[in-house]
């Protein structure tokens, strides 16, 4: 079928998790995937559901990348990196939208493009905003277990050296008897459970800031989720008229045409990685 121009629609392809561990990142994503493809008009989209398990992953990705024109990575950084191997093994391209590791976006030179902003820079608007505040307090750093959460941590203490801020690696549940500020970076679920354990601490900090609280089901997950602080690729409200892909409201009302509620940055970010992938094909 060619659309009216008589070209073929391009083909998009992408394994996400619409089950398993990161399902709720990968059914934003391909959310985000169907709201950009009603817009463009001149594009397929196929979904394949790696189910969170890198096996899965690379046993569906070599069909996938045959049977389609362009090519989008996983979500999350472990799926990434997986994918990343197989594809500059078969010297294919993938578009990364899903895994902000810094190795990742460093891994298969000329095979992946990275629409991201690394991990390691995750923290530096959190940190601005501690200098700007003016009070300084020791910066406890709680990783999880994964080297995603290695690599904002990492990040974190270099940019607060060049700030002169004091950072301490520490357990969720260490606490100061003085006033500290908090900054945690794992899985969805690590970040809740060291959310609540330094809340519960008899002097909890004064400012939390975790990556999962970039996403609206973090604020479903631990009480009272006023005043802290997440970490996420894109906001509402804020973007400028872009060169390449629809306006934001545009995509903001198609998603909603897609879900019937609004979407967080991993749906965002999958529809840019799209966006760009077919302007620079078509280019």
């Amino acid at each position: 079928m060619k659309d009216a121009t008589g070209r073929r629609p391009l083909r998009l392809g992408a394994c996400l998790s619409l089950t398993g561990p990161y399902a709720r990142f990968g059914g934003q994503a391909a959310a985000g995937l169907e709201g950009w493809r009603r817009l463009d008009g001149g594009a397929e989209v196929v979904v394949e559901d790696d189910g969170g398990d890198a096996s899965r992953l690379a046993a569906l990705l070599p069909g996938l990348a045959a049977r389609c024109d362009l090519l989008l990575g996983p979500y999350s950084t472990r799926l990434m990196r997986r994918a990343a191997t197989l594809i500059g093994e078969a010297g294919g391209l993938l578009w990364n939208h899903g895994g902000a590791g810094d190795d990742v976006q460093a891994s298969a030179p000329g095979h992946v493009v990275s629409v991201l902003a690394p991990a390691s820079r995750y923290a530096r608007p959190f940190l601005d905003s501690l200098v700007e505040r003016g009070a300084r307090a020791p910066l406890w750093l709680v990783e999880g277990s994964g080297r995603f959460g290695h690599q904002v941590c990492a990040g974190a203490e270099a940019a607060a050296r060049a700030l002169g801020l004091e950072t301490v690696r520490a357990r969720p549940d260490g606490g100061s008897e003085d006033e500290w500020d908090l900054l945690c970076a794992g899985s969805f679920e690590e970040d809740v459970a060291a959310v609540t354990a330094a809340r519960a601490l008899p002097r909890p900090p004064r400012t939390v800031c975790a990556v999962a609280a970039g996403v609206r089901e973090f604020g479903e997950a631990v009480a009272d989720p006023d005043g802290i602080l997440g970490v996420a690729q894109w906001f509402p409200g804020r973007a400028s008229t872009p060169g390449i892909g629809p306006a934001e409201p545009d995509f903001l009302a198609a998603y909603r045409r897609v879900t019937g509620a609004p979407p967080d940055y991993p749906a965002v970010q999958a529809a840019a990685a799209a966006a760009l992938a077919a302007h620079c094909a078509r280019t």
